[in-house]
């Protein structure tokens, strides 16, 4: 082969190569949604039973009156009847049912006391409604309790190791209403992104159209993309949605800077760039410490006049007369006031988040430094990213 083609052939594999890196992005099923295809929240109040004495006492009512209501329905006559059980606890239950859950299907419920129990070890949750927010019952829920802690003492000492006032049940409950879904009956579809934007929904609606001639898509807003399905699709919708959200689109976002300034963490996005500036940033630190101070008499020294002696062992404040002379404590207080020599930084434009980082760290300064650099680099106009503080 000749230098020539070889040439040829190499910039060919490098411009491949390029192509297939640009191409990459994310799935359509990492970064969007189908309308309609949703978890639903579920909840419920219960009671927990057979704790070790770790449960509600006698001033919650309405533990008293569940557990009266409760052993009612088993067809125990409690009308009248004080019920004083420490091992019992009154519980809210929350689930999540997922779509297309069938009945039967076995769902992890989480179990948070709302009295004042102490524990819920070793607590059994009893059958439990759990309701959708239509009112609608849609699962049960019924188990052993597991907390992944516990809580131990005696005699004025306790030891609490993480939190044994809520615990989870591993399925714990059962579906018992089915959520409907008609995709079979539909022939359009609404794409939602999950972090709207103009560029992303474009690119989606065009990767989608040009996938196959079973769909056409077009963006409604930066949120939305409405997809449209040919006859052709008839009978193999699902096939169509499966290689709908296997889609690689490439995800655009705008320029953020996110700053916590709890922890003194920043987290920039690939788009932030800065203009030409010059930074100078030096901190400012001003320390103040007190020092108490004795000072002794010596030994034989005259004692003070009686007029202003009193007793002998009198303690007044931080003066204390004694036989022989007077002992005083002062207070001396430093103050030192030190501030850094920072020169003249010129940071220059960057054009990839890269040329950036590397000028941000040349100047040499902590994370909670550069929260402050940031936002006076943007009250500058030189920071083309929006600011976010959290």
């Amino acid at each position: 082969m000749s230098v020539k083609k070889f040439r040829k052939c190499g910039l060919l594999t490098i411009c491949c190569l390029l192509f297939t890196l640009s191409a990459q992005g994310a799935r359509v099923k990492d970064i969007a949604s189908i309308s309609g295809v949703r978890d639903n929240q579920l909840i419920g109040y219960g009671l927990v039973v057979g704790l070790a004495g770790t449960g509600d006492d006698i001033k919650n009512i309405f533990t008293a009156e569940s557990l009266a209501n409760m052993l009612s329905r088993q067809g125990l006559a409690m009308n009248g009847k004080a019920l004083q059980s420490n091992n019992t606890a009154a519980v809210m239950v929350t689930a999540v049912l997922p779509p297309f859950a069938k009945q039967g299907t076995e769902l992890d419920v989480i179990v948070s006391s709302i009295g004042n129990a102490k524990s819920l070890q070793g607590g059994t949750l009893l059958m439990t409604p759990l309701r959708g927010a239509d009112g609608a019952v849609y699962a049960v829920a019924q188990g052993a309790v597991a907390l992944g802690g516990y809580t131990a003492g005696g005699g004025g000492n306790s030891t609490v190791k993480n939190h044994p006032g809520a615990g989870r049940i591993s399925n714990g409950a059962l579906v018992e209403r089915e959520v409907k879904y008609e995709f079979e009956k539909n022939r359009t579809l609404t794409i939602n992104l999950l972090h709207p934007d103009f560029t992303t929904a474009a690119r989606l609606a065009s990767a989608i159209s040009g996938l196959t001639n079973q769909a056409v898509a077009k963006p409604v807003d930066s949120a939305s993309v409405y997809v449209t399905l040919s006859e052709a699709s008839r009978g193999n919708i699902f096939e169509v949605i499966s290689l709908i959200e296997n889609l690689d689109v490439s995800v655009d976002a705008p320029a953020m800077v996110v700053m916590n300034e709890k922890t003194g963490t920043v987290v920039m996005g690939e788009n932030v760039r800065i203009s030409t500036v010059a930074i100078a940033h030096g901190n400012l630190s001003i320390q103040i410490k007190s020092e108490q101070v004795v000072s002794q008499p010596q030994p034989f020294a005259p004692a003070p006049p009686k007029a202003n002696r009193g007793p002998v062992t009198a303690n007044e404040g931080n003066v204390v007369i004694a036989p022989g002379g007077q002992t005083v404590v002062t207070t001396n207080q430093t103050t030192a006031v030190s501030e850094e020599k920072k020169q003249l930084v010129v940071v220059p434009q960057g054009v990839t988040i890269q040329d950036v980082v590397k000028a941000l760290n040349a100047i040499g300064v902590t994370p909670r430094d550069l929260i402050t650099i940031l936002q006076t680099i943007k009250a500058a106009g030189a920071l083309q990213a929006d600011l976010r503080i959290i």
